[in-house]
Order: structure tokens, then C-alpha cells, then sequence
């Protein structure tokens, strides 16, 4: 399928590794122009020359941390009207929520909110200007299906999802579309670093860690990176214009639910 956005320009958040990564190939494979973001620099431009290899696309490697002023100054200086904005951050380590402090609990918030919403304000009304935008956040399968020790995360992101719910709403005449995108587990670092610490907790080998994981997948497996980032682009295509508001979880069917 022709996504319709060869030659819109993306802003990708977190993307030299993992999900974010898979959003920016995916763009790019669709023939965007993609700004890609970490804080690993050399990571990041090694990320950056895997992608343009790969797609032939413009790829523009911007090695800040978005959290902070100076760091969404430098995306927007990269691509100072995107098209398409994907919200990707790293969530709080897993941690029993009596030994929270404030300021852990307040830098939760604004890293798994906050900053998405600072990014939204930037982009949004040239988005309207031009009666196209696409913006995907990507929260976590948590926020439908809050896990103990990820309060944390789950609450800052159910937060972002809330605040965001009326705001897709008022834009969307505009054609610009706020989505979200909710990913369970996925084959990434991410979640070979918590197999491996859950080896190290359990005795067991990292192999038996991960069966007894994908064994309570009713898919049977981990996902791969590279359905989401499809997924994404999708939502971010120009066919996509009636999808407004809505939460999709790729869990491979772990949340036992309807609707």
C-alpha cells in the first residue's frame, strides 16, 4: 500500500534503538524525510547510516535529550514543521511505589508526559496550518493493563492518554490526527535486559525466563520491532485521517479484554 506521505517530513523521539527505531525505518521506508533522536550519539548516527542505507531516505540524526529546552530546540531546529511527531521515551525503572520520592515521581510524570506535550504544542498548529498531521505517542500495554512496580509509568502515561483525548478531538477538522500506540512485549534491549535480570533474580537461564514469558502470550512469542513501526506508519499515513483518539494495543493478545 502507498502510505501517501513520500516526502512528509517526520520527528521520531527515542529512535536509535528499539521501538522508536522501527518507527523511523518504517517512515522512511514510506519515503519520509526522518529527524532520528537519542542521547547516544554514536548510536544514534550508526542508526542513522543503518536507515539511510537501507530506504535511500533524508535522515537527520539529532543526538539530544528531549526532555529538557535545549534538547526540543535542537529537533525543531532539525525540522522546524514536521508532518508527523512520534513520542517515544524511555518509563521509570520498575520499583515498588512506597520507596517513590517526590522528585522520582515528578520526573516520571514529565518524562512520560510532560515532554510529549511540550513536543504536541510546537508542532500542532503549522500541523493545522497545512491540514496534515500525524502525531503517534507510544505509551505501553501498562496503561490498560497497569502492572505492580510500573505504577509509575503506567500513571504518567494513562495521564498523557487522558490529556490528550479532548485535544485529538478539537484538531481533528484540521486533519491532524493524535493517536496512541500501546506495545506489550517486544524483542528489543529493553526486554533482554529484563529477562536477564529476571534470570539473575530466579536462578533460571535467560532462555527458560523467556518461555515462561511468551508462554503467557496467547500469540505464543515475542513481537517483533519491525510489525510496530508498520503499525505506526500507518497510523501516520494518509489514509489514516478517520482515526482519531484511539489507543492500539499490540500485545499479542495478553490483554483479555473485548474492548
Amino acid at each position: 500500500m502507498d502510505l501517501g506521505i513520500a516526502g512528509r517530513k517526520a520527528i521520531v523521539c527515542a529512535s536509535s534503538r528499539g521501538l522508536g527505531k522501527a518507527c523511523a525505518r518504517a517512515l522512511a521506508d514510506a519515503g519520509c524525510e526522518v529527524v532520528v533522536n537519542g542521547r547516544d550519539a554514536k548510536k544514534l548516527e550508526a542508526t542513522a547510516e543503518e536507515i539511510r542505507k537501507a530506504t535511500g531516505a533524508t535522515i537527520t540524526a539529532v543526538a539530544a535529550d528531549v526532555a529538557t529546552a535545549e534538547g526540543q530546540a535542537a529537533l525543531f531546529a532539525a525540522c522546524p514543521s514536521p508532518d508527523i511527531l512520534v513520542n517515544n521515551n524511555a518509563g521509570p525503572p520498575l520499583r515498588d511505589f512506597r520507596g517513590l520520592t517526590r522528585q522520582q515521581m515528578i520526573d516520571g510524570v514529565v518524562a512520560n508526559m510532560i515532554v510529549a506535550i511540550e513536543l504536541i504544542q510546537r508542532a500542532i498548529d503549522p500541523m493545522r496550518q497545512r491540514k496534515f498531521g500525524r502525531i503517534v505517542n507510544i505509551t505501553s500495554g501498562s496503561v490498560k493493563m497497569p502492572l505492580a512496580g510500573l505504577d509509575l509509568s503506567s500513571g504518567a502515561r494513562a495521564g498523557l492518554t487522558a490529556f490528550l483525548a479532548g485535544v485529538a478531538r478539537s484538531v481533528a477538522g484540521d486533519n491532524v490526527t493524535i493517536n496512541n500506540m500501546l506495545p506489550g512485549a517486544f524483542d528489543t534491549d529493553r526486554l533482554q535486559s529484563t529477562l536477564s535480570k529476571g534470570a539473575e533474580t530466579s536462578g533460571k537461564s535467560v532462555g527458560e525466563v523467556a518461555a515462561a514469558r511468551m508462554a503467557a502470550i496467547p500469540a505464543r512469542r515475542f513481537g517483533n520491532p519491525a510489525e510496530f513501526g508498520a503499525a505506526c506508519a500507518f497510523l501516520c499515513s494518509a489514509q489514516a485521517g478517520y482515526i482519531v483518539g484511539q489507543n492500539l494495543l499490540i500485545d499479542g493478545g495478553v490483554f483479555n479484554g473485548a474492548f
